[in-house]
């Protein structure tokens, strides 16, 4: 078994998403980080390289989680006759707006601001991959339109979420952002 198939690897993983929703990742110390996981620095750079290399593979984890949530969401929302980009949509906004969320929005955040940033560091490149990413779904929420129309489509929709979520997180009224998402495919 590699150390990539490592349970242990997997478990301090988790762990680090975990620490990483109450606390972010910017300025991040192994040490803390460790001693709040219940781990070592030494266990975590044997099992992950680098702290650069974990903060990667947790923004990667985050990613992931994240797509197969809302990809799970929409497939069931499809197979129930809610199958409209309009819907797809929608239900993108409420999962990513929904309290329970926001602790996954502001790491998604800080790792989006960072990535575009002039020294990305272990950042580098999670804007572009979580934008592709979540173009993808919704691309493929589009089936019947053409791909330029729906490529277009899905990131303007994107910008909107983002800018709508950005907006949420911030301190703005719920009632009017919730107010404006309503209008995102209008």
């Amino acid at each position: 078994m590699s150390l990539d198939d490592s349970p242990r690897r997997a478990e301090l993983l988790e762990a680090s998403y975990a620490y990483a929703l109450e606390h972010g990742l910017s300025g991040v110390s192994l040490r803390p980080l460790a001693a709040a996981i219940s781990s070592s620095p030494r266990v975590l750079l044997y099992l992950f390289g680098s702290k650069d290399q974990l903060i990667r593979e947790v923004l990667a984890h985050t990613r992931r989680l994240q797509i197969a949530e809302v990809a799970a969401i929409m497939a069931e929302r499809q197979s129930a006759g809610a199958g409209t980009f309009e819907c797809a949509a929608r239900r993108l906004w409420q999962w990513l707006s929904a309290p329970e969320q926001r602790p996954m929005a502001r790491l998604t955040y800080e790792a989006f601001v960072r990535s575009v940033g002039p020294d990305p560091g272990p950042w580098a490149g999670f804007a572009v991959e979580s934008a592709t990413d979540w173009r993808q779904l919704l691309v493929r929420a589009q089936p019947d339109v053409p791909a330029e129309a729906a490529e277009a489509r899905a990131t303007r929709t994107l910008a909107l979420i983002r800018g709508l979520l950005l907006e949420l997180l911030a301190g703005a009224e719920p009632e009017r952002v919730a107010a404006a998402a309503a209008e995102l495919t209008g």
